[in-house]
């Protein structure tokens, strides 16, 4: 164990999603396991942690308010679920078909686009999601050369390019309002998919790339993924992990200074300033660029674009679902005249969710372009999904319960450009305030993976800066 004989250091966290509460696992452990002289606070606005992470369990259900799950790519959620001994908990989804509504129509998806597994160009030439010309001019992405550009583009540019209006307006542009609620022609590929820019640089045809470089099937950092007594189990267990005393809740930052002496003060809404030697803040961007207006700091940036959505849980008596037994979601196209963007079986996705007998739906409402439907009651948000319920997929009864959640400026817009502007906030940020470190879903990835790793980065960084130390 190492001894450091510095006086003590206090660093503040702002925000307590799973970001912050991460970055404060870290810094509390490395802290212990090293004999630090450091104290760690962690300030969240609200009442409860964990950000959109909230899970519902109610009458044998487990209902997610927010994110229902996760694809850990890198392991970061796997790691820190060992080291808060919970990894036992995690579970793989189950197997099921996902669709594609065009139209009124529930049609397969195929694997062309999805980057996990093995590629199946079969399952795309018999789609019926696709005209025989819409076929032809996708397959086309085997014959053009790689772009010679290497400036950001828009999401939607990138895969016209590459396969035609017809793919990204079927396939591409659901699936990504399904999951990001975002403008295909407004979003960065280089941020958001930057799978894809590289493959295209290093193979020029995506789907020579994708048979090249897809990875063993069913694997299980490629199964999604979360806790079988719902996802705000690591908010939960991390919570009970920090010192009770290191938790300050209800209590907003209105703005942050600087001391002479290179310290760092934090003004807060209903108790005094604290000063402390770092920050990590995990705050909306648009948040954060508030606190420090008083400074007149980031001034010249422009805010971040966010989508407003709602999810929305209902439950049903299993046997008023005659069809798509087989399935795990759909997604919706907007040629559709369908309002929801996506809807997934979440009791076929996992297996302890909903008691025997009963299927429970998840169901998103709202897009960019599109968030005054999420304004309306709970009863009229209900009255459309089950309008669309009914169009879609043929169910005619009430729900035996529906949950209705607004996430309103939630989801953060990768627009084109992106990673250029966070450099220069970032820059600018270090220029004046060397000491605070901006990390979270605005900056560098919006997955629960990306950021825990993120709130670990962070965390480790910061005690590397302040100790000297050799820290993994």
């Amino acid at each position: 164990m190492m001894r450091v004989t510095l006086g003590r250091r206090k660093v503040a966290i702002i925000g307590g999603g799973i970001t912050g509460l991460t970055a404060a696992f870290y810094l509390q452990k490395e802290a212990q396991q090293n004999n630090l002289p450091i104290d760690v606070v962690l300030i969240e606005s609200s009442l409860r942690l964990g950000g959109k992470i909230h899970t519902l369990r109610k009458d044998g259900f487990i209902i997610e308010r927010g994110p229902e799950s996760f694809l850990d790519y890198n392991n970061s959620v796997r790691e820190l679920a060992a080291e808060l001994g919970i990894e036992h908990e995690m579970v793989t989804n189950n197997q099921g078909r996902t669709y594609v509504v065009v139209g009124s129509e529930l049609n397969p998806i195929p694997s062309l686009l999805t980057y996990q597994g093995s590629l199946k160009v079969s399952s795309f030439i018999t789609s019926g999601l696709f005209s025989l010309s819409g076929k032809l001019r996708a397959v086309g992405d085997l014959l053009l050369p790689k772009t010679r550009d290497d400036e950001d583009e828009p999401i939607g540019d990138f895969f016209r390019r590459r396969f035609g209006k017809e793919v990204v307006e079927n396939l591409v542009e659901p699936l990504l309002a399904g999951t990001f609620a975002g403008d295909i022609d407004h979003l960065s590929i280089q941020s958001m998919f930057p799978q894809f820019y590289q493959l295209e640089k290093e193979h020029r045809s995506l789907i020579l790339g994708m048979k090249k470089s897809s990875h063993q099937p069913n694997s299980q950092n490629e199964s999604y993924q979360t806790f079988k007594n719902g996802l705000e189990t690591l908010i939960e267990s991390i919570e009970s992990s920090l010192s009770p005393t290191s938790i300050l809740k209800g209590v907003k930052v209105e703005s942050i200074d600087k001391s002479k002496d290179g310290t760092v003060q934090i003004y807060f809404n209903n108790i005094p300033p604290l000063k402390c030697d770092a920050v990590i803040m995990t705050t909306p961007f648009n948040v954060t660029k508030s606190i420090f207006n008083t400074y007149g700091l980031l001034e010249d940036l422009p805010n971040m674009d966010y989508a407003t959505i709602a999810t929305v849980n209902m439950a049903f008596k299993q046997d008023e679902l005659k069809k798509y037994k087989d399935s795990m979601n759909f997604f919706v196209s907007r040629n559709s005249n369908l309002s929801i963007t996506t809807c997934t079986w979440t009791n076929h996705k996992w297996n302890n969710v909903a008691p025997e007998g009963y299927d429970l739906l998840r169901v998103y409402i709202g897009r960019v372009g599109d968030e005054a439907i999420v304004e309306l009651s709970d009863s009229d948000i209900e009255k459309t999904v089950l309008q669309d319920l009914k169009t879609a997929i043929g169910i005619t009864e009430q729900p035996l319960f529906t949950v209705v959640t607004r996430w309103k400026q939630s989801m953060p817009q990768y627009t084109v450009g992106h990673e250029k502007r966070i450099e220069m906030i970032k820059e600018q940020l270090h220029m004046e305030f060397p000491n605070v470190k901006l990390v979270g879903s605005s900056y560098e990835g919006i997955s629960v993976p990306d950021c825990v790793s993120q709130g670990k980065e962070a965390a480790l960084e910061m005690l590397k800066e302040m100790f000297q130390l050799q820290l993994t």
